[in-house]
């Protein structure tokens, strides 16, 4: 099924010169390429990006037939999250789709077998359906807290976290890392998203994981990324006691007017993909409802959110207004002169300073660190130190000029 015919379908030509020019598929405020010079449109990408897979899914299956497990288990899992990355921009579930969907899930069985630690592929119900989920198994530590990750809408449950690092059990952390409505597998499955049903599948998982033995039901936590920030607050805001914090690095959870008719035209294009929307006025229909503004008052366990000073997505000025209304223990992160993607250091996108911290903070949280009436916003300035420190703290960003 083909995504709806869109008004901004007609700067295609305008999207196309820039992944020409930057080498990138979206974030094009980042640097570095993401595919190689020979992709000159969007139209490119899967294709180029398939066959870096298939190089990597080749090389990995001959050292493995040398005996090399551990050069293999790492270049399977690149192949796997080449293949992701390849099947993303398809916006169509189609042969070509499948394919790419099939290579990247094919790639992360080989993970799982050559891992040094448990993973499971599991199925969790959800209104009639099953979610297919990643449960990362923190060895050797039955009833430990758990960590849903909630993934981006550019992402699936293969992408993160890498294996060979897992921020979550550093941290003593199981994690499970969903496909949700309209992601990875479940748009192969024709699962659709809509306003609400994500919200309604975080807490699918909560059940499921209640009933395994190797869970403190008690210390069931959220960590949400990107777009997954909205489906974070979503369940912060459900009420549903069992959610004990919910961190969201990335914010996407404001008005999607910003990411859908300011931001690059592909997520819109996306978006008519991962809701199944007939039409461009039943999209809009559909997306002007994914917000949680006005559920602030809602928000019951601890949140932190991050954001970029620059986040096109996510005018600061409106993360602020959204912040305060919280009566929740609250923190807010703001990065100085980043924009989406917002981090104080770079490097391996998987092994990112945000992801390491908000796992510290959800610990925290977990140990009764932040009670009624906790607020701590803090302005991390380039160059300076990082949220745990002092240097910002109390200031923001609408007033850059005062020291």
């Amino acid at each position: 099924m083909r995504t709806p015919r869109l008004d901004r379908d007609r700067q295609q030509w305008v999207y196309d010169y820039v992944v020409k020019e930057s080498g990138r598929v979206f974030h094009w405020d980042e640097d570095g390429r993401q595919v190689p010079k020979s992709v000159k449109s969007h139209a490119q990408i899967s294709k180029h990006l398939g066959r870096m897979g298939q190089r990597l899914e080749r090389v990995a299956l001959e050292e493995e037939k040398a005996g090399h497990s551990a050069t293999a288990f790492e270049l399977y899992y690149q192949a796997s999250l080449t293949f992701a990355n390849a099947q993303h921009p398809v916006l169509e579930t189609n042969d070509e789709k499948a394919y790419l969907h099939g290579q990247c899930l094919a790639n992360y069985e080989k993970v799982i077998e050559h891992s040094p630690y448990p993973i499971e592929r599991v199925e969790i119900p959800f209104e009639g359906v099953e979610l297919q989920c990643n449960f990362h198994i923190m060895p050797g530590k039955p009833k430990a807290p758990a960590l849903i990750y909630i993934p981006g809408c550019d992402m699936t449950k293969e992408i993160y976290p890498d294996p060979r690092v897992n921020h979550a059990h550093h941290r003593g952390m199981h994690m499970l890392v969903m496909d949700g409505p309209g992601q990875g597998t479940s748009n192969l499955r024709n699962i659709k998203l809509t306003p609400d049903n994500y919200e309604r599948a975080i807490l699918a998982v909560a059940d499921y994981l209640q009933k395994r033995d190797e869970v403190d039901e008690d210390s069931i936590v959220v960590q949400s990324h990107s777009m997954g920030s909205f489906w974070g607050l979503q369940v912060a805001a459900s009420g549903d006691k069992r959610i004990k914090a919910v961190a969201g690095p990335w914010a996407s959870y404001i008005d999607k007017y910003y990411i859908l008719d300011t931001f690059s035209p592909r997520y819109k294009q996306l978006f008519g993909y991962l809701t199944g929307a007939s039409s461009e006025a039943e999209l809009d229909s559909w997306v002007s409802q994914m917000t949680v503004s006005g559920r602030e008052a809602d928000i019951e366990c601890p949140v932190l959110l991050t954001v970029g000073e620059y986040d096109s997505r996510s005018p600061i000025e409106l993360i602020y207004d959204f912040y305060n209304k919280i009566k929740a223990p609250k923190e807010l992160w703001v990065y100085e002169d980043t924009y989406h993607q917002a981090r104080l250091f770079g490097g391996d996108s998987n092994r990112l300073d945000c992801h390491m911290m908000c796992m510290d903070w959800l610990v925290e949280a977990l140990e009764g660190k932040f009670k009624a009436g906790h607020d701590r916003n803090i302005y991390l300035r380039t160059g300076g130190g990082g949220p745990s420190g002092s240097q910002g703290l109390g200031q923001d960003a609408l007033h850059w000029w005062e020291d």
